[in-house]
């Protein structure tokens, strides 16, 4: 195993200064050493593209090599900026990429990490990224090795992929992350389910917000079946509630949204504010961080999301931090016929037993869409 500050260190070592991109369970460990190393520049930006493009810019202007690092679902959101700028064959940008593997073959994992996780090494391939592949045997003389191969393929203008699995990185002093906000997310899905009519149904994001609303709706519904779980996909939910409400006009759905889930796609909130959907309720679960994979903060902190839903075009915005402002403002919205947007500020917070979905993917969705189809029925 390998110690994150030792690790950071050798990285530096090849003369890269920026480190940039989306926090990873298994990269979590890292990430909270970037945080703390202070002669580096650590930027956690809203999506992983970013991230590449942020490092572009980083050579362009000083002629080094940025580090950008990710969940392996993450290759998706770079495939466009690597193969149309970076690539050899357009720009040749240099960059070396640290890949948490999640999905490993053979490994038990969740659902939404399984087809990425055996595509992972086809796509490193397929886009022509040389890579090495990092697990708790890898000692620091084979890490010296391959860093040494990675600067080999940096100053040939091309890009490097260090691959991490699970148990690579030595468990250190890890930072707890806090905010100013006392309310529980947990807390807050358990009020707004129960302030729902029987009518509605609901789309939640993917990470902990989806597995608190599965425990609390089998403790107020009894069951799942209102629920359409996004656990994979992230920043997408909100566009699939709408995809659905726009169907069922008559019929009420809430889509539960994170702040890192929305700032990861967030074009689409101008998108939605257009599409403005009487019958969707849009509330983002605030609590500045990725706390699913972590707690790091989003890079937006203080960001009013608020503000940002009215500037997109929904007819009526608010924000709450108290569990009583959230009753309050749910008994309002419910009145309205308008496109709604609820911006909720939560604490960086969840329960270390926490359950996660029985049903797999595919009986969610079953169930979700016979739902659907009986409450629309009853019209």
């Amino acid at each position: 195993m390998m110690k994150a500050k030792k690790f950071t260190k050798y990285i530096k070592d090849i003369g890269i200064e920026l480190y940039a991109g989306v926090p990873d369970s298994t990269l979590k460990i890292l990430c909270d050493d970037f945080n703390k190393e202070k002669e580096i520049r650590h930027y956690t930006t809203a999506d992983e593209g970013a991230a590449v493009a942020l490092a572009i810019g980083e050579y362009l202007s000083s002629g080094k090599a940025g580090c950008v690092y990710m969940q392996n679902s993450g290759i998706g959101n770079i495939v466009n900026p690597i193969t149309s700028l970076a690539h050899s064959d357009v720009y040749g940008i240099p960059m070396l990429l640290l890949v948490g593997w999640r999905g490993e073959p053979g490994k038990k994992d969740e659902p939404q990490h399984k087809f990425m996780g055996k595509i992972t090494e086809s796509l490193l391939r397929e886009l022509e990224i040389a890579y090495s592949i990092l697990d708790a045997q890898t000692t620091e003389e084979d890490l010296k090795n391959i860093l040494t191969m990675a600067k080999k393929h940096i100053d040939d203008h091309r890009q490097y992929a260090l691959v991490i699995k699970k148990g690579f990185l030595e468990n250190e002093d890890q930072i707890t992350y806090k905010n100013a906000y006392s309310l529980s997310r947990e807390e807050a899905i358990r009020i707004i389910l129960e302030s729902a009519d029987d009518q509605s149904c609901f789309v939640s994001t993917t990470g902990k917000i989806s597995r608190e609303v599965y425990e609390q709706s089998q403790k107020i519904y009894g069951g799942h079946e209102r629920i359409f779980m996004t656990v994979g996909g992230m920043g997408y939910a909100s566009i699939i509630a709408a995809g659905i409400a726009a169907n069922v006009p008559n019929q009420r759905i809430y889509c539960l949204d994170g702040d890192g889930a929305l700032l990861m796609h967030m074009g689409n909130l101008a998108f939605l504010g257009q599409m403005s959907l009487k019958n969707m309720i849009h509330i983002c679960l605030n609590n500045e961080a990725h706390e699913s994979v972590g707690g790091m903060p989003t890079g937006a902190g203080n960001f009013s999301y608020e503000q940002l839903a009215l500037d997109s075009g929904y007819s009526y915005a608010a924000r709450v931090d108290s569990s009583e402002e959230l009753k309050q403002e749910l008994r309002k919205i419910v009145k309205k016929q308008e496109n709604v947007f609820l911006e909720v500020q939560i604490a960086i917070s969840s329960r270390e037993d926490l359950g996660r979905p029985k049903e797999t993917p595919g009986e969610n969705k079953e169930q979700f869409m016979e739902t659907v189809k009986r409450l629309q029925d009853k019209e």
